[in-house]
């Protein structure tokens, strides 16, 4: 856990690190984190939105509606069929008390709190050993920003254009300090010097 009033930072994890850790969970039975870092990574909703929804908000359906804590706004999120799939499957092993409860619940039958599950993170990494430096719940929003960057890097514009627009960013230059941009593209000036 981090100091009182000290900035903290989140990296992202590469996208292939990601999906490998997301199968790696599932295989070795631990269904929610599995589910958690694949929500947190498709979808790019803050920890606090993850931890409000429902079963029956996700499971079985196409897409659907929430309002996000933070800004108030709402966001349609739609589900691809490999998620939905693996929403699917986590269901039946975590086998809930019902549709209406929420899908992260602890042993002891609450919610997670977002220090438990940046503790649970920090285990993951180190039983993992994932190259990421800081690893915490931002690290699968971030995540899901360079994938969806990276994916339309050919159009990178139009791709800064869209995440403003999904993290409710007030400008593409805040989404590229968020998303590590802008030092990347300072640092690499270095690299374009020749000897």
């Amino acid at each position: 856990m981090s100091k009182k009033y000290s900035n903290t930072t989140s990296d992202f994890l590469q996208w292939n690190e990601a999906m490998n850790l997301i199968r790696n969970l599932y295989r070795d039975k631990n269904y929610k984190m599995s589910l958690l870092i694949a929500l947190g990574c498709f979808w790019g909703l803050r920890i606090s939105d993850i931890l409000a929804l429902r079963w029956n908000q996700i499971l079985n359906v196409d897409e659907f509606t929430i309002q996000e804590k933070k800004t108030g706004k709402n966001r349609t999120i739609r589900i691809n069929l490999q998620l939905k799939k693996h929403i699917a499957d986590c269901y039946k092993h975590i086998n809930p008390i019902g549709n209406n409860s929420p899908i992260l619940v602890s042993q002891m039958g609450t919610v997670y709190s977002v220090q438990r599950i940046n503790v649970i993170l920090k285990e993951i990494k180190a039983k993992y050993k994932l190259t990421i430096k800081n690893f915490s719940t931002h690290s699968l929003r971030k995540t899901f920003g360079r994938q969806v960057y990276n994916q339309n890097s050919e159009n990178a514009e139009l791709a800064l254009v869209k995440l403003m627009e999904l993290f409710n960013h007030s400008s593409v230059s805040i989404s590229k300090k968020y998303l590590g941009l802008r030092q990347d593209e300072l640092l690499t000036t270095y690299e374009c010097l020749t000897f």
